[in-house]
Formats: C-alpha cells, structure tokens, sequence
C-alpha cells in the first residue's frame, strides 16, 4: 500500500493513474502478467486483492507493517490518489490490514534528559490521508504545508488555530513549498513534474514545466535572491534553476548516476548545497554555471537526505541509512559524525539549525522523536512526539527561534515544538 520511500510513491501514483480503470478479475493479485502474492485468511483479503492489486503488487501490502490509526491514513492516501475501493468497505479492510499487518519491530525511542524545555503540540489537517510533506513558516505567521496525497497545500494560522486548503492542478503530488516576498508560495509538483506558484490571493496556480521529461519528480526548492530558485529532482538525477522573471530553467545531472538529489541549502555566499541519497556524497552547485562538485563522506553506506546550515556555512546531515548525525565544514571540508541516540536503525531524517543548535528527527524509533544536539558539548537530548510521528520529513523553525515546526506524514498532522530556557543557545 505504502512506504516510506518518496520513489516508490512516485511510481504508485502513476500505477494508480495507469490501472484505475482496469477491471477485477476474480482473485486477481494485480494487473495481467504481475505474479500472484498470498494474502493471510480473513474478511476483507478479497477486497485487498481486487481493490490494492489492480494498482501495484500486494507486496506492498504484505511487506507493510502498522497500527489501526496509521493503516487508516494509508487507506485515505490510496482513495485520494484513486484507489478502487468499494463503496462500504473501508472498515472491512482497515480491521483486515491492522489484524493481518501490524507494526513491524522498531527501535524504541531512546529518551535522553537534558537542559532544554520543549512543549509539542499537534493538529489534524482536515484532508484524511494528505500526508502532510514539508512544512514552511510564512512571512505573516502563518504554517504551510504540502498534502502531498490529497493534492493541497494547507494554510494554518496558529493564532485562531485555522486550517484553509488550495486544492492544485490533478494529480501535482506537492512536496517542498518556499514563500516569496509577496506572499505567493512555490511548491516542486513532484508527482507532475512542474515547479508551482500559488496566489492565496485568488487561489490561482502558474506552472513552470520541467523542460526534460526526465526531470519527473522535482523535490526540494530554495530561493537564491528574489529572482531565482535552485531545486533537486530525485529520481531524475538533477538540479536546476529556475528564474522567476523569465520562466526559464536550466538542469544539469549529478555527476554520480541515481545519486539521488534531495535536501538542499544555500551558504552565505550563494552557493547551493545538496544531499545524494542515492549515495554516501554531498554536492555543491557553482551558481552561475551549475557545475557540480562532490564530496565523499567518510563512510560508504552513508546516505544523507536532508541538511540543514548553520550562519558560517558549516553542513549538517542526516545520515539515513547509518542513523547519524553529521558535520561537514565547507570550508575546511573536515567532516566528523555522532551516532543518533535512536541506534543505527533510527532513521535521521528532517532536520534544522536554531540559533547554533541542531534539531532533527528520528523517522524510525517507536514513537519518533525530537532530537536536539549541542555542536559545543556533544550532547543530545531527546522526546518522543506524542502522536507518534509517522516520520517527520522536514522541519522548520520560526525566525525567532522560539519554536519548530513538523509535518507528522503518517499521522495526518502538523506539529509545533515550541522552545524554551537552554535551547535559545547565542548562535556560534
């Protein structure tokens, strides 16, 4: 049904797109010439086989593992994508999947006391199954975020605690949302290939296509200066630019092949940074000819996905695969490593920098957790998110450094970790 891995999402999509409208066949495991996968006994496994194979191999269902409430936001995020699910059925097959799937073995989360307060507060986003995907702090005070399954993008405003959503052109799949100084906000369509401006205003969408039908998948945007925007696209194999003024975007491929660009940040002095999921480097773009540099890390089955940096241009990682946290200096290109409190099956995954110190997430503990670390003493401090989590993809923080911001994916939710006492550290 689901994972955690934004490629094969991808590629469900587009099974669900392809499939829809081919019809049943019986006991049909998927769509012709796809080998059947046994299903466990039990009401319900009829339904899955006909309704869930037509669009992708049940081995996305029996490689699966969830509780009821997470389950019940994976149904929704198939039914907004289009899954044929028969008028009825839905608590016929979420009592099948939660009996027959339960969670799988995770590492508990690891909690570590510490000087730091933090308060996590968290609200339902009012589209079931949105997956709520990389949340942004507006220049007005109000949360956005991408939901990325229902095809929105959601407005909160913390103040009267409000949701508003914008529905997008069909089947967009937003992922990662930038604000400009005018208010509109930009999203990557990483189902749809296209970089998108939205008008709150008016609700209208202006498109900006990939000119390279490879370029499918567009995934994390930064503004450099208010004319031009430097983006990943994962599955593609690239970077681009895009200038606003224009329209015009250029794209280059990463050097390394299924690199996998993900996370992005920009120096001080303009450069872009990205992490090579698909590998153990971290990359720079020259801004003006989009060369690529890259950068070994220390150990080969380091994957880093998302980055975050600090006011001197020192690189922070979370290395997924390994559950780490690293550091890499642009300048010096020293580089240095923690393991995640989490253990080598955490899971690192959004992350930020406030005020000098690093917060992230560990996508695979049971519940998820916050992770604050001091790059001075070494030292780490954790909680556990209350709903769980259900991964936290990316993270922001307020201009001030007084909270954070989390999308809870799984979990349907958006979440506020707000700040206090030791963590407002004088930035270094």
């Amino acid at each position: 049904m689901w994972n955690k891995g934004l490629a094969s999402l991808g590629l469900l999509l587009l099974a669900v797109v392809v499939y829809a409208a081919v019809p049943t066949h019986g006991q049909n495991s998927g769509p012709p010439g796809r080998p059947a996968v046994p299903l466990p006994e039990g009401e319900g496994k009829a339904t899955v086989q006909a309704a869930c194979g037509i669009c992708h191999s049940l081995r996305q269902v029996t490689n699966a593992g969830y509780d009821r409430a997470e389950w019940d936001t994976v149904l929704h995020m198939m039914l907004n994508v289009g899954a044929p699910l028969p008028p009825g059925k839905f608590d016929t097959v979420l009592n099948y999947l939660a009996a027959k799937f339960p969670p799988k073995p995770a590492p508990a989360a690891k909690l570590i006391p510490g000087p730091a307060r933090v308060t996590i507060t968290e609200w339902v986003v009012p589209t079931p199954g949105s997956r709520p995907h990389d949340p942004m702090y507006a220049p007005d005070g109000s949360v956005w975020y991408s939901g990325q399954m229902a095809n929105v993008l959601g407005r909160f405003d913390p103040r009267t605690q409000t949701f508003k959503e914008y529905t997008l052109p069909p089947r967009s799949g937003p992922h990662g949302l930038i604000a400009d100084k005018d208010g509109n906000v930009w999203y990557t369509a990483n189902f749809a290939g296209y970089i998108g401006k939205l008008d709150p205003r008016t609700g209208v969408v202006t498109k900006y296509p990939m000119p390279d039908p490879r370029a499918r998948d567009p995934h994390t945007l930064l503004f450099d200066g208010p004319d031009r925007i430097f983006f990943t696209v994962q599955g593609g194999n690239m970077v681009g630019r895009l200038d606003v003024r224009t329209g015009d975007i250029k794209l280059v491929t990463s050097p390394t092949p299924r690199s996998n660009p993900y996370g992005m940040v920009i120096t001080s002095k303009g450069v872009p940074y990205f992490a090579e999921f698909g590998s153990n480097k971290i990359a720079s773009i020259d801004p003006r000819t989009l060369a690529i540099h890259e950068y070994v890390l220390p150990h080969a089955a380091s994957r880093p996905r998302r980055v975050a940096i600090t006011p001197d241009d020192v690189i922070y990682y979370s290395d997924y695969a390994r559950g780490y946290l690293g550091r890499f200096d642009t300048k010096t290109g020293a580089m240095t490593e923690w393991p995640s409190p989490g253990g080598p099956r955490s899971e690192p995954y959004g992350i930020t920098i406030v005020n000098g110190i690093v917060w992230y997430s560990e996508s695979n503990t049971r519940p998820n957790t916050i992770v604050r670390f001091d790059p001075r003493t070494q030292r780490f401090q954790t909680w556990a998110i209350p709903s769980g989590g259900g991964v936290v993809r990316n993270m922001v923080h307020t201009p001030d450094g007084s909270a954070l911001w989390i999308a809870c994916s799984g979990m349907n939710r958006i979440g506020e970790v707000r700040i206090a006492g030791a963590s407002l550290t004088p930035k270094h």
